[in-house]
């Protein structure tokens, strides 16, 4: 049996990072871990090939080797796998559709005459035993959350390692929180589930194996949703990282919550964590309650930033506007708060009723949802009726973007993150694709574009007097570029 899986093109986004990619010569910056687990769960007799629409181009020769394409999607490529399927239907390809995209919403799609619906492992072998018999079912609809203890480890082999910014690694599915707007609870339930501690270190020291020696996303949808789990495996890490002196560290996704556990962010940073992704989402209390997102109501947001900021860790933030309970002055409010924050990779989209959420059903009771979601969080649309007014919002919300990723305002807050930042241990030794970058961002940053005289300030004054925090500031500065790029666009 040949299997072609397929990653869809991901558009222009604050997550695609497209714009920071030539300074590091890669083509993406995370591979597609989805159909990696897929592929790994499919029998080792069949051949295997990936195709990722991000780094490479989808052949003829390709769809024509195949018996069977497997497609794996998230909201936001939808108009990619519209393209995919098209062509493989004019090449008489079978199509099997699977991910987020369609688990809410496959109905949209009466041109795929197969879906995977839900969590995929525990349809998987009934999956393969009708692809055997050609007797292939129109919907596999995974009939409960399934426990992660017996996946296999990814199939790095099927991708080329050094097209990525990043590697990609999943410990746990689910959160235990219950924001309105949030599909991950629609998806992936509130009871975190997890892998054991010795499966993802397997995973690990794959890549590792294979000369990786990077940055890992952990994608957890929250990393602390089962601190004893999440424990357990930062011992793991901390042990590992010891016993194989890898240079690999870590990113992931966590609740606001988490600066109110001091031991637990001293051991993510002795595990190697880097950066972590907050969803602060506003500074407005009413809107916090609105949405039910209840770990971030009533604390001092600034402050919880600043104390995962002094405990070594660089926040990363995401942020909505467009709450019915948001006040006229929201986007000055949410201006200050992300300057005054030092949160310098600030996500802020405008609020979308994401498919099956709380928040998409109470609005089509309410008769105020009017559109799909685009699943891109710098999409300028709304596709629901607001309170305040559409055209205002809309406005706003670019004009914040605008102002947020102005060099000046950039850079400030990169001075403000390193005012705050306690990065701990040895600083990472820079490698030859750093040193390319650095050259790089001379150039473009510091001579071609504007806002050259802010990024020398920001050089010269870390070198001054934050000489080991150098390389962060580099970094930071990169990213602001592919920001502001996407500012521009919204």
């Amino acid at each position: 049996m040949k299997i072609l899986l397929v990653s869809p093109r991901t558009p222009d986004t604050f997550w695609s990072f497209k714009h920071a990619l030539r300074f590091v010569s890669k083509r993406a910056s995370m591979p597609p871990l989805g159909l990696l687990t897929v592929a790994a769960l499919l029998p080792k007799t069949w051949e295997l090939k990936l195709v990722d629409l991000n780094v490479e181009r989808l052949r003829d020769a390709d769809l024509l080797w195949a018996d069977y394409v497997m497609i794996g999607a998230m909201l936001v490529q939808r108009e990619s796998v519209r393209e995919i399927v098209a062509r493989c239907r004019a090449l008489g390809k079978t199509v099997i559709a699977g991910g987020p995209l369609f688990t809410t919403g496959h109905e949209a799609f009466p041109e795929i005459e197969h879906f995977v619906l839900g969590e995929a492992e525990e349809v998987m072998p009934q999956l393969v035993a009708d692809l055997e018999a050609g007797t292939l079912q129109p919907v596999y609809r995974a009939p409960r959350w399934p426990s992660l203890e017996t996946l296999p480890v990814p199939r790095w082999d099927l991708i080329q390692l050094r097209r990525y910014v990043t590697m990609a690694v999943q410990f746990s599915r689910g959160c235990p929180f219950d924001c309105e707007f949030c599909d991950i609870i629609v998806m992936n339930g509130r009871v975190p589930r997890t892998k054991t501690p010795g499966q993802l270190v397997e995973e690990l020291e794959a890549l590792r194996r294979a000369g990786w020696n990077d940055m890992v996303f952990i994608v957890d949808d929250n990393f602390i949703g089962d601190r004893r789990r999440t424990r357990a495996l930062l011992d793991a890490l901390i042990e590992w990282r010891q016993r194989t002196r890898t240079r690999i560290g870590f990113l992931t996704e966590a609740s606001v919550n988490l600066a109110d556990d001091p031991a637990l962010c001293r051991q993510m940073v002795a595990a190697g964590f880097k950066k972590v992704f907050v969803g602060i989402e506003t500074p407005s209390m009413e809107a916090l309650e609105e949405c039910r997102k209840r770990q971030n109501h009533g604390r001092d947001l600034v402050a919880a930033v600043a104390t995962l900021q002094r405990a070594g860790l660089e926040v990363m933030g995401g942020f909505i506007v467009g709450f019915d309970n948001d006040p006229p002055d929201i986007f000055r409010r949410q201006f200050e708060f992300i300057q005054r924050s030092g949160v310098a990779t600030a996500m802020v989209g405008l609020l979308t009723a994401l498919p099956q959420t709380r928040l998409w059903q109470r609005l089509k009771r309410e008769g105020r949802l009017e559109a799909e979601s685009s699943g891109n969080n710098t999409d300028a649309a709304l596709n629901f009726r607001p309170k305040l007014s559409r055209d205002y919002l809309v406005a706003g919300y670019r004009e914040l973007v605008c102002r947020l990723y102005e060099p000046g305002n950039y850079y400030q807050r990169i001075r403000t993150f390193l005012r705050n930042h306690r990065p701990a241990g040895p600083g990472r030794l820079p490698n030859r694709a750093d040193l390319m970058a650095f050259v790089k961002s001379l150039w473009v940053l510091g001579v071609r574009h504007r806002g050259r005289l802010d990024y020398w300030r920001l050089l010269l004054g870390t070198l001054v007097k934050r000489p080991r925090q150098f390389p962060v500031a580099i970094e930071l500065a990169i990213l602001g570029y592919h920001f502001r790029c996407v500012a521009s666009s919204v």
